[in-house]
């Protein structure tokens, strides 16, 4: 088979898996499928490269790469899908927590509400922990040693990161009245 049209029959290989996929697809898992010594990573390029001008696209998430619906389609999606008013974001304390934890992790309740000023509800707690998107952490060194909280790879995928070096960078505001 000459290179270009076995080159073709790689990518399609590799676009089949990832589009039967519901989970990301790791690297180990596509060279299966085209056979080791092969570029995946040129392959991956290949297809996004084709997905341009497309309503999804080839993202590379922590676990692999996935397909992913572009954003400005996110409505078309809602309304196909019946969800009516219900919300597909989180709420807005659920977004405080979990950029809290993502950007001071390892960090305990008492850390938590250092910064919030108030209790973290143990409730809200379990809700991003069943979501899959914080786990429990390393002890933290006070007294008692109380569990601490670590974002996941289920949450860099939900927010399209590759690690949490890709969290946008905290502008530090200086306080108007402190410039008085």
């Amino acid at each position: 088979m000459p290179q270009e049209r076995r080159w073709r029959v790689w990518m399609g290989r590799i676009e089949a898996v990832l589009f039967a996929s519901a989970t990301p697809v790791g690297r180990e898992d596509l060279a299966r499928v085209v056979g080791q010594g092969v570029s995946v990573e040129m392959l991956i390029e290949d297809i996004q490269a084709e997905l341009s001008g497309r309503p999804y696209d080839l993202a590379q998430v922590p676990d692999g790469w996935m397909f992913r619906t572009r954003t400005q389609f996110a409505d078309a999606i809602k309304v196909a899908a019946d969800l009516g008013e219900q919300p597909l974001a989180y709420t807005q304390v659920e977004m405080g927590v979990l950029c809290a934890i993502a950007y001071h992790q390892p960090i305990d309740r008492a850390g938590l509400a250092d910064i919030f000023g108030k209790e973290v509800s143990r409730d809200l707690l379990a809700r991003l922990r069943f979501k899959g998107l914080i786990a429990s952490g390393p002890r933290a060194p006070r007294p008692g040693a109380p569990h601490t909280f670590v974002t996941t790879e289920t949450f860099l995928t939900t927010f399209d990161l590759q690690s949490l070096r890709d969290l946008p960078e905290l502008e530090l505001m200086a306080d108007p009245a402190a410039e008085d």
